[in-house]
């Protein structure tokens, strides 16, 4: 085991190595780790980059707590007890890639579509993520992921109106006039935009947060409207009628740079104020008095995020909210416009990375990630392809961040399917695996990074050695290719030879490559500030389409609908009856998804599992404030502290999450309450679309 830190006895020069945050945030910061005698001691923001400007989240702050964790998995383990128990043995390297390739061999004669990788973005590099991994399962014909886990919904609403993941550069937002925070608790989950945004609000802009519940970044805008769970198109719908009532429109960058401005204008006069306040919980002004600043603020910036997409009507919900900025002529400044996802400005080789090719002729079936539970209790036939008999999880713990986990914990505890589990630590899912596989850190292994939140990529140089005998995704699944008889040369590339192929030869990249971006750490793609001021839109057309032309030519409805969620009033009036409460379940300030729960100082911060309820709802339940309370609904239940609040609407719960469940009081964790029904588009989980109860904790 290496000296920590803190260790007198790490003395000597200290050397800087420059690294990129791997964690599933927009931010993507520029991190420079100090290294002394072999031992990392201490990290920081990279201060040169101009997004990160110096700064890292008080999570990632502590990645060296977790690089250094006791708790890290040092060694291969094997199961030696029934699933479940927390049963292991150590094994060598070797014993343990020549049984697992030996059973998967034996799998893959009889159908390896019985196989199936489960990965998200535990790891959002290119290299460490979907490369080595994804040629190993191409090349054995595996089944393929769908990863609909978190933005799906709202990438292909995207990208439906725009043509792509793009939009405004998150720098041009220090100079917006009027900014729409929609969907996103900035302050906590995109901790860098919100330093723009704080520059722009200094500097006299308004900022408005449209969001269910006063969180941290509500509280810090001019003005909050609280909106019912799963209403957000309605609501984009209206600011679109009130545009148009009021010409507050851009005649000629609707004429040269929209396809469908007749079919939406006359769809968006049916929606008045009053109309989607009702449906939205709102106040008729507060919707007028919004479209009046958007239609009348130049440089007028609208910030989605994620949280609104993960309902039912979640990707026409984005899709509404994206027409926007085209019907004032936002996109003609560079500080106005829109900002979900900036990946689609980067030019990144897909093909090179994961190798479809080595398919060959072979379309094997697609697993949805977000109904890994139902999938793993198939039983197999009537269309479906075999039963999953091999799970391999990496970058991912989906015993706890996978909706209606009841069922998911049900699928791993089947004593006949045989889970391979690469990890830092024994999470939820790794304690139900039959292997344990210790992976590096973002610290101990060389990988390259695009963002969703800016425009720069940015080079991880491995700091210190592997901790243990940990060793990169990449090593692993080049293990076990040699093991299966897989002789294509790309199997034997280096992690320096996979990432110089991650960059395509694209004028996107500014003819950046790995070698220059590895010397200097980061670089800024091509992309024009006012990225839209002249159209150029990646559809087809060149066009904003405010009417999606397939659905037109189809002949049906091309608009962006209003969906309602699966589980409210007005579409499960039974459920409703008995489950009166929508719940919500955004990240808990000090954890990243099911990432650094597991870290003390950030368990400690955070506390233990809490549930916010309206006084009104409080009061009629005989709940006070600390009191532990049970939630619960036919899936599932789950215990938490109780804070009565009105930062939640009436009728509305908010549950933070995710907790492993091991560390959780009662051993489970909020996702006993979701349900594995998928959104509008993209197959997404719909994490925010779901009833409960809440009552006093026996």
């Amino acid at each position: 085991m290496p000296l920590k830190p803190e260790d007198p006895a790490c003395e000597g020069v200290v050397r800087t190595v420059r690294a990129a945050c791997p964690h599933d945030c927009p931010d993507t910061c520029a991190m420079l780790v100090g290294v002394r005698d072999g031992v990392a001691v201490h990290l920081r923001g990279d201060p040169a980059h101009p997004t990160t400007a110096g700064a890292l989240c008080t999570k990632v702050s502590r990645y060296l707590e977790r690089t250094y964790h006791c708790g890290r998995v040092l060694q291969p383990l094997r199961r030696c007890g029934p699933k479940g128990s927390g049963r292991f043995e150590p094994v060598s390297w070797e014993q343990a890639l020549d049984d697992i390739a030996a059973r998967l061999r034996t799998l893959a004669a009889v159908d390896p579509e019985a196989i199936v990788p489960y990965s998200y973005c535990g790891t959002m590099g290119l290299v460490q993520g979907e490369s080595m991994s994804a040629r190993f399962f191409h090349r054995l014909g595996a089944s393929l992921l769908d990863r609909t886990i978190c933005s799906s919904a709202g990438g292909e609403g995207l990208s439906m109106v725009l043509g792509g993941l793009v939009g405004m550069d998150v720098e041009q937002f220090a100079h917006s006039r009027l900014i729409v925070i929609w969907g996103s608790n900035s302050v906590t989950s995109n901790l860098h935009f919100w330093s723009f945004a704080q520059q722009a609000k200094r500097n006299g802009a308004t900022l408005v947060c449209i969001d269910p519940w006063r969180n941290d970044t509500a509280r810090r805008c001019h003005e909050h409207l609280q909106l019912r769970p799963g209403t957000d198109a309605a609501l984009a719908w209206a600011l679109m009628g009130e545009l148009v009532r009021n010409d507050w429109l851009d005649h000629d960058y609707l004429q040269r740079h929209t396809l469908g401005f007749e079919q939406l204008r006359e769809r968006a006069l049916q929606w008045t104020a009053e109309r989607a306040a009702a449906l939205c919980g709102l106040q008729a002004q507060s919707i007028r008095e919004l479209a009046r600043r958007l239609g009348t603020t130049r440089a007028a910036a609208i910030r989605i995020n994620y949280g609104l997409q993960r309902v039912h009507g979640g990707g026409n919900a984005v899709r509404a909210i994206a027409c926007l900025p085209a019907l004032t002529g936002a996109w003609r400044e560079p500080a106005g416009g829109l900002l979900l996802s900036s990946s689609g400005h980067f030019g990144v080789d897909v093909q090179a990375l994961e190798r479809p090719d080595l398919l060959g002729a072979r379309r094997p079936r697609t697993i949805n990630m977000s109904a890994i539970g139902d999938a793993l209790l198939h039983p197999g036939g009537a269309g479906f392809g075999p039963r999953i008999d091999a799970l391999v999880v990496y970058n991912s713990n989906p015993a706890a961040v996978a909706p209606d986990a009841s069922r998911v914990i049900r699928g791993l505890r089947r004593e006949d399917l045989f889970t391979v589990v690469l990890e830092h630590f024994r999470t939820d899912t790794a304690d139900l695996a039959d292997y344990i596989l210790p992976a590096t850190t973002q610290l101990e292994h060389l990988d390259v990074h695009k963002s969703y939140g800016h425009r720069y990529w940015l080079a991880n140089d491995p700091a210190i050695a592997p901790v243990g005998e940990a060793r990169p995704n990449t090593q692993i699944f080049r293990g076990l290719a040699a093991r299966m008889g897989f002789d294509e040369p790309c199997f034997l590339e280096t992690d320096e030879q996979i990432a110089a192929q991650a960059l395509a030869d694209d004028a996107r990249n500014a003819g950046l490559d790995f070698a220059t971006l590895r010397a200097r750490g980061w670089g800024k793609v091509a992309a024009p500030a006012a990225v839209f001021a002249d159209g150029g839109f990646p559809t087809p057309s060149g066009r904003c389409q405010l009417a999606f032309p397939e659905d037109l030519q189809a002949g049906r409805d091309p608009l962006p609908q209003v969906i309602l969620p699966y589980e409210c009033a007005e579409t499960a009036p039974e459920l409703a009856q008995r489950y009166p409460l929508a719940l919500l379940s955004p990240p808990a300030r000090n954890f990243l998804n099911s990432s650094f729960v597991n870290v003390d100082s950030l368990r400690r911060q955070e506390g233990e599992p809490t549930l916010l309820l309206h006084p009104r709802d409080a009061a009629a339940r005989g709940i006070a404030h600390g009191d532990r309370v049970r939630c619960f609904n036919d899936r599932g239940d789950v215990l938490a502290v109780c804070r009565v609040s009105d930062d939640t609407r009436a009728g509305q719960v908010v549950m933070f999450g995710v907790w492993w469940r091991k560390l959780s009081p009662d051993g489970r964790n909020v996702n006993e309450l979701t349900h594995q029904r998928l959104t509008d588009l993209g197959g997404g989980a719909c994490f925010y679309d779901c009833l409960v109860e809440v009552a006093a904790a026996a």
